[in-house]
């Protein structure tokens, strides 16, 4: 079977999955939480990458990140490889690979699909039955979002920024996106989108993709996403 393409395309965000190998654990104590967020920040930091959202649960996470450059993404996840995967394996006197395969990663669309991609990231704790708010789970970028407990990692996307002229306005406006749940087809859209590899957004934003690639980034006769359970 083919590799699914991948778009690396500047300042476009782009929600990234990465799982690890046979649905096993990433993490495994709090402390293995916050290693990957620092070594997350220092590889965005090295390779020009914004973290707008995440979420680290057991044993995926989600991130949604707008890079600067064709290699921003690429770059990022190899230094989280050497970084993260050496360190937790040197801890736990483990060898091997800690991923399953090749992350996945959607381009995404500002205005709407940008805050439902939020939205669908900070739920998952949710949605896995863990705790019964956002907030309740400390794993994620819904704090900072929400709740203005400011992450050195994180950088507020325009589409975020818009939502008000002051910092408490927006994110009493971002905090009542919470009210309700994801819609289902779009909780059905993000996740076939993502693990497909395809574009997140409208119609005319998919047409200016494939003149910037020169490419088709819809799915052939025979290549429509396959819809998954999983978060």
């Amino acid at each position: 079977m083919p590799r699914q393409p991948r778009y690396f395309i500047p300042n476009i965000p782009q929600h990234i999955i990465q799982r690890g190998v046979d649905s096993q654990a990433v993490f495994f104590e709090p402390d293995d939480f916050d290693l990957y967020l620092h070594s997350l920040r220092k590889a965005s930091q090295m390779y020009d990458c914004q973290v707008h959202a995440y979420v680290l649960m057991t044993n995926h996470t989600h991130l949604l990140v707008s890079p600067g450059s064709e290699r921003t993404i690429p770059l990022v996840m190899q230094a989280m490889g050497r970084n993260y995967v050496q360190k937790l394996n040197k801890k736990y006197n483990r060898t091997g690979t800690l991923w399953q395969g090749r992350y996945k990663a959607c381009l995404v669309q500002d205005d709407r699909y940008l805050m439902a991609c939020h939205k669908y990231i900070e739920l998952n704790p949710v949605r896995a039955g863990m705790v019964s708010a956002p907030g309740d789970y400390p794993y994620s970028s819904y704090h900072h979002n929400a709740n203005g407990i400011r992450s050195r990692l994180l950088t507020n996307h325009k589409t975020y920024e818009a939502l008000a002229f002051t910092a408490e306005k927006r994110m009493a406006a971002y905090r009542g996106f919470f009210h309700d749940c994801v819609a289902p087809e779009m909780l059905s859209y993000i996740r076939e989108t993502t693990n497909a590899c395809l574009v997140l957004g409208s119609d005319p934003f998919k047409d200016e993709i494939e003149v910037m690639l020169g490419r088709s980034v819809r799915p052939g006769k025979n290549g429509r996403p396959t819809k998954t359970g999983r978060r």
